[in-house]
């Protein structure tokens, strides 16, 4: 099996990246289309040169290389996507080949994390348009809505949530997927040491979440652009 997993930046998308890698029956990727990304838009992000030179700046290769054998002879192959990455033009056919996952969060935690990596983000920066596009289209051809999981529930009990996860999947849940070692990992992308100092900090999931944080008021227009998009989705999540 292979699980795409999309979501916008700073959805606890690689600490669930190493959650499926800590199972031993799962190969993963982070951000396979990032390079093809910076290539194509010419946008300019931490660690650009390095990130582009590290992967395929061609999105059809990368689609091809998504549906070929799974590394190292494993049955399942998680994918960590960013839904900013899919810009017009990348052919999305590749989707139907895959088990796709929806992975959300808040916008104020979202943006409020962001920021702290990358100054002034915009809408399309954080992914929610495009996350609700890339469901749409998904629930169309299936259906039925695909699987939602919200990384609030994830944080208040990884247990459960990802039982539930696992469920909707068909796989089995393993007490490995809670833990995990700290520090940098194989399978961390080249940005690794811009973006995922706290997660490299963490040996799993951490507490349950306080209140939404208290956004500059410079923030307030973002976060109200991106609210719908997530919750129409979380009317879906497990």
């Amino acid at each position: 099996m292979k699980i795409a997993m999309w979501s916008g930046p700073r959805n606890l998308s690689t600490a669930m990246m190493y959650a499926f890698a800590s199972r031993g029956d799962c190969a993963v990727i982070d951000e396979p289309f990032y390079g093809a990304y910076l290539a194509r838009t010419g946008i300019q992000h931490p660690m650009r040169d390095a990130v582009i030179a590290a992967q395929p700046g061609d999105p059809a290769q990368v689609a091809a290389d998504l549906l070929g054998p799974i590394p190292d002879g494993k049955p399942l192959h998680y994918q960590k996507h960013m839904t900013l990455h899919m810009i017009p033009g990348f052919d999305r056919g590749f989707m139907r080949d895959l088990t796709n996952v929806f992975l959300i969060r808040h916008p104020a935690r979202v943006v409020a994390s962001y920021s702290q990596k990358r100054e002034a983000p915009t809408l399309a920066d954080i992914g929610f348009v495009q996350q609700a596009e890339l469901f749409d289209e998904v629930a169309q051809w299936m259906g039925r809505a695909p699987i939602v999981i919200d990384s609030a529930d994830i944080r208040a009990n990884p247990r459960e949530s990802l039982e539930k996860l696992c469920a909707a999947l068909g796989i089995p849940f393993t007490e490995n997927m809670l833990h995990w070692p700290a520090g940098p990992k194989p399978h961390d992308g080249v940005w690794a040491p811009h973006w995922y100092n706290a997660v490299h900090a963490s040996t799993g999931f951490g507490d349950p979440e306080g209140p939404l944080p208290t956004l500059p008021a410079d923030y307030a227009p973002l976060v109200e652009q991106a609210l719908p998009h997530y919750q129409r989705l979380a009317r879906f999540k497990l």
